[in-house]
């Protein structure tokens, strides 16, 4: 039994307080403690270095824990509550509070952030290193106060590069939620059909005959990867999607009516600690309608 806590960031923005909504029902669903985490701003940082300097003195006051306390008291349904401030920079304290996480949920921006920018830098550097899965919730996406359980969850599945984590991420959230997995993975495309009409294809298109082959070999290997997780979830009804081409795209489209996106953390190294997300969970971040949970592989972080 995963007794790790899920944690939640917040800093007094309507962000992270979607966020916040997210994950109440979340731990509750999953039978975890919920902490909930804020990151100190640095001049109060300052002031707590230069107090403990002096001595003993009275503790720290932290008003947006405070705020959120409030918020919550006497809310029926909750989970068991840890309220933690944290000291240091943003990524790297809510780095080290994923290391003990069963997840880390987070806003897509933070105070301070570029109203332009739907994804803040902050929760893009946590979702990339961060040692445990981390949920991005966007500014408009359903919460669970809105919707308990609506809507399917959504598994974005590279034959070649995802990882038994990230589909049993997948599996653990549908069955907690009672709702279909989607599991769409990608097959290249044929030809448009502008082009098979004029008898001419990019060198890179697969005539007709060539899809339908990779197709049935797409599905063949999906279903096997997918056999010993309907096995041990047999409650899940998992609903198995092979689209032609452009994950991501597809992946996006799934958003407007799902529950939650799961994709794997793919990065490839460039140099010691030089750590980039893979192509695909980083356009699904961008552009999602729904929350997103972005998972490492163990020992990737």
């Amino acid at each position: 039994m995963d007794t790790r806590p899920v944690a939640v960031a917040v800093d007094g923005s309507d962000h992270s307080l979607r966020a916040l909504e997210w994950a109440v029902p979340t731990a509750r669903r999953l039978g975890a403690e919920l902490v909930i985490a804020h990151v100190l701003p640095d001049s109060t940082q300052l002031w707590a270095a230069r107090r403990s300097a002096l001595g003993p003195g009275p503790e720290l006051n932290d008003p947006v824990t405070d705020r959120v306390r409030a918020a919550l008291s006497g809310r029926d349904g909750l989970p068991s509550v840890r309220y933690d401030s944290l000291e240091g920079d943003v990524p790297d304290a809510l780095h080290a509070l994923g290391a003990g996480a069963r997840m880390l949920v987070m806003g897509s921006r933070g105070r301070g952030g570029f109203a332009s920018l739907l994804l803040g830098s902050n929760s893009l550097a946590v979702a990339t290193r961060a040692p445990c899965p981390v949920v991005v919730v966007p500014r408009l996406a359903r919460t669970g106060q809105d919707e308990p359980t609506a809507g399917r969850v959504v598994l974005g599945l590279h034959l070649a590069d995802t990882a038994d984590e990230v589909i049993e991420f997948a599996f653990v959230e549908a069955a907690a939620r009672g709702v279909p997995l989607q599991v769409i993975t990608a097959c290249p495309g044929p030809p448009p059909a502008a082009l098979m009409v004029a008898g001419e294809f990019p060198p890179a298109a697969l005539d007709r005959d060539q899809y339908e082959g990779a197709e049935r070999d797409v599905t063949r290997e999906q279903s096997d990867r997918l056999s010993r997780f309907r096995e041990r979830f047999p409650g899940v009804e998992v609903d198995p999607v092979i689209a032609p081409a452009d994950a991501a795209g597809h992946l996006v489209d799934a958003s407007a009516s799902a529950a939650l996106i799961v994709v794997g953390r793919h990065r490839r190294r460039l140099a010691p600690g030089a750590l980039l997300m893979g192509s695909v969970a980083h356009a699904v971040l961008h552009h999602t309608e729904c929350p997103v949970a972005v998972v490492p592989v163990h020992g990737d972080a």
